[in-house]
C-alpha cells in the first residue's frame, strides 16, 4: 500500500532519524509512539505528501486516496456544517460534472477523424471508468451518519461552520476524511476535541472499516482498542511490533533488557581489550595480537540502549487544607440562555473527599455547570460552597493565562512552597522541560507546552477542591500517569472533566452523566458506567 524506504530527516544537521524503512499494507491499523519530539507528527506529514524528507521515499499506487487528520486546521468559513461535510465528495461530483460537459462537446462536435475528438474520448472514457466504479452511495445518509456519530445534533447541520469552537471545526474536518472513504487514514490526535460516546463510535468506525490507519494518539484505550500493529520512533530509528500498544510495552521492557545485557557484556569486552594493549603495546612477541585488537576495536559497532523515560518521578500535591464536609451543595441549579436549556433540575451534593467525573456529550453542561461552580456565571437555583475551600481550577483555556515573559523556571519557582522548591528541576523534567527548556519564555511554548506548564503551576498551590476540565488534552501517557498517580493520591475532593476513560479508571469512583438536559449520578467507576449505558441503550432500542 505505502512503502517507506531509507527515510532521512535533518535539522540543522542533526538527524531527527535516519534510513527509516517500512511497508503499511492493507488493514493495518498502526500506533505511531514515542516520546514528545521524537518526530512522530513529521512521519506523518512525510507520509501524506505534506512534507519532503531530507533523503529516502516514500511510495504509493497511483489510485489510492490517503486522507491527512492534522493536530491544528485552518479552517474556512462560509458554508454550513452539512455544506461543509458535503465537500467530502466534491471530487466525484466534480468528475461527474466534467463527464457531463464532455458528453456534451462530443454531441456538438463533428471534427471526428481530428486528434482533439479522440482525446475528448479518452478522456471520457477514463473518467467514465473510474466513476462507475465508484460505489453508489446515498451521499446525504453518509453524511447525516457520521455527523450524528461525531456528536452533532441535527440542529446543528444548518448552523454556519464559523459558529463553532476549534474542536467542532476538527470534527467536521475528520467527518470529511471518513466521508471520502480513504485507502490510508493518517490521524494526528483526533481524540483531543471528542467525548466519550464519539470516541467508542470512531473507534467501531475504524475498525469496521477495514482500511489502513496510522494514528499519533495520548489516549491509551483508544490506541489499544484500535491498533494491531506499534511502530515506536526512537533515538533516530524505528522498531516495528506486531502488536497493539499494552502489549508493545511488555515487548519493549523485553528488548531493553536485552540491549542493557548485550551493552555491559560488549562495555567488559572493550575493558579487557582495551587493557590487553596497554599491556602489550611495546612487546614485540605480541605486535601482532595488539595490532588485531586495536583493528577489531576500531571496527566494532558499539551497543545503544534505548533511551528510558526518567519523568515517572512521584509527584505529591501539597496536604489539602481542611474543608467542611460538603465541598458543593446544590439544589435545583439550571442554567439557560434565552430559549435554550443547557441542563435544568440538578440537585447534587458533593462530599469531602470525593473523586468523581462530569461526562457526556460536549454542550451538555459539563464547562458550564463548573463554571457556575467557580461563579464565573450565573445560573438558576441555590449553589453553595462548603466552609473553607480553596479551589484550584484548570480551565480549558488555561493556558492563554500564563505570563508571556516569564521563563519556564520562573514560572514553576513563583508559585512553589516548601520542600517542593528542592524539587523544582524534578517536576520541570517531569513536565518534559528539563535541561534547557526550562530556560525558555513562555511566549515561544507551544499550545501542548504551555498547557503542560499551566498543570504543573496548579498543581503546586495548596488547595481543598481541585476542577480539572480536560486536563489530559496535550499530554503524553507518561505525563498522564505522573499526573493521575498524584490526583489519586490527593486528600482533597476532585472534580474531572474528562473524555479519556484509562485517565478515569481507577481514579474517580463517582460520576455525573449530562445529557438531555439532565444530571444523572452513577455510582461506581467509568468502566462500570460505560457498561450500563450499553445495557440502556439496548433497553431503549427494545422500547
Amino acid at each position: 500500500m505505502i512503502s517507506v524506504e531509507g527515510l532521512t530527516v535533518e535539522f540543522g544537521g542533526a538527524a531527527l532519524f535516519s534510513d527509516v524503512s517500512f511497508v503499511i499494507n492493507p488493514s493495518d491499523r498502526i500506533a505511531l509512539m514515542g516520546k514528545n519530539g521524537a518526530g512522530k507528527s513529521t512521519l506523518l506529514k512525510i507520509l501524506s505528501g505534506k512534507r519532503e524528507a531530507t533523503r529516502g521515499r516514500v511510495s504509493a499506487p497511483k489510485e489510492a486516496t490517503i486522507a491527512y487528520l492534522p493536530q491544528h486546521l485552518m479552517t474556512e468559513d462560509g458554508r454550513t456544517v452539512f455544506e461543509e461535510a458535503a465537500q467530502a465528495f466534491a471530487s466525484i461530483h466534480n468528475m461527474e460534472k466534467e463527464i457531463e460537459e464532455l458528453n456534451e462537446q462530443l454531441s456538438t462536435r463533428t471534427d471526428y477523424e481530428s486528434d482533439e475528438y479522440m482525446q475528448l474520448i479518452e478522456r471520457v472514457s477514463t473518467l467514465s471508468e473510474k466513476f462507475y466504479t465508484i460505489e453508489e452511495i446515498n451521499y446525504d445518509e453518509s453524511i447525516e451518519k457520521t455527523l450524528l456519530g461525531l456528536g452533532f445534533s441535527r440542529e446543528d447541520f444548518g448552523r454556519q461552520t464559523s459558529e463553532f469552537s476549534g474542536g467542532w471545526r476538527m470534527r467536521i474536518e475528520l467527518g470529511k476524511l471518513l466521508l471520502q472513504d480513504p485507502d490510508v487514514l493518517l490521524l494526528d490526535e483526533p481524540t483531543n476535541h471528542l467525548d466519550i460516546e464519539s470516541i467508542q463510535w470512531l473507534e467501531e468506525f475504524l475498525i469496521q472499516s477495514g482500511k489502513a490507519v496510522v494514528v499519533i494518539s495520548h489516549d491509551r484505550k483508544f490506541v489499544d482498542n484500535i491498533t494491531t500493529r506499534t511502530i515506536e520512533v526512537t533515538m533516530g530509528r524505528i522498531y516495528d511490533y506486531k502488536v497493539n500498544y499494552s502489549q508493545y510495552l511488555q515487548l519493549r521492557e523485553e528488548r531493553r533488557e536485552q540491549q542493557l545485557k548485550a551493552y555491559e557484556e560488549q562495555k567488559k569486552f572493550i575493558a579487557e581489550t582495551t587493557d590487553f594493549i596497554e599491556r602489550f603495546k611495546g612487546t614485540y612477541s605480541k605486535t601482532l595480537q595488539v595490532q588485531s585488537r586495536v583493528k577489531m576495536l576500531e571496527k566494532l559497532q558499539i551497543i545503544e540502549v534505548d533511551e528510558i523515560d526518567n519523568s515517572a518521578i512521584r509527584l505529591r500535591f501539597p496536604p489539602a487544607p481542611r474543608s467542611g464536609n460538603y465541598p458543593v451543595i446544590m439544589d435545583n441549579v439550571g442554567k439557560s440562555y434565552d430559549d435554550n436549556v443547557i441542563f435544568k433540575g440538578a440537585n447534587l451534593v458533593i462530599e469531602r473527599g470525593d473523586k468523581l467525573a462530569f461526562v457526556g456529550k460536549n454542550g451538555a453542561g459539563k464547562s458550564t455547570l463548573v463554571k457556575s461552580i467557580m461563579g464565573e456565571i450565573d445560573h438558576d437555583g441555590e449553589l453553595k460552597l462548603g466552609h473553607n475551600i480553596k479551589i484550584g481550577y484548570f480551565a480549558q483555556n488555561q493556558a492563554s493565562l500564563l505570563n508571556d515573559e516569564l521563563t519556564v523556571f520562573q514560572t514553576i519557582d513563583d508559585v512553589a512552597v516548601g520542600e517542593i522548591r528542592n524539587r523544582i528541576k524534578d517536576l520541570l523534567g517531569a513536565f518534559m522541560f528539563g535541561g534547557e527548556e526550562s530556560t525558555k519564555k513562555v511566549k515561544v511554548l507551544s499550545g501542548g507546552e504551555r498547557t503542560r506548564l499551566a498543570l504543573l503551576k496548579l498543581l503546586l498551590e495548596p488547595v481543598n477542591l481541585l476542577i480539572l476540565d480536560e486536563p489530559t488534552n496535550h499530554l503524553d501517557l507518561k505525563t498522564k500517569d505522573v499526573l493521575k498517580q498524584a490526583l489519586i493520591k490527593f486528600d482533597g475532593t476532585l472534580i474531572l472533566v474528562s473524555h479519556d476513560r484509562d485517565f478515569l479508571d481507577g481514579l474517580v469512583d463517582k460520576i455525573y452523566e449530562f445529557g438531555n438536559q439532565k444530571i444523572r449520578e452513577h455510582l461506581g467507576g467509568i468502566y462500570e458506567f460505560l457498561q450500563n449505558k450499553k445495557i440502556e441503550s439496548l433497553k431503549e432500542l427494545e422500547k
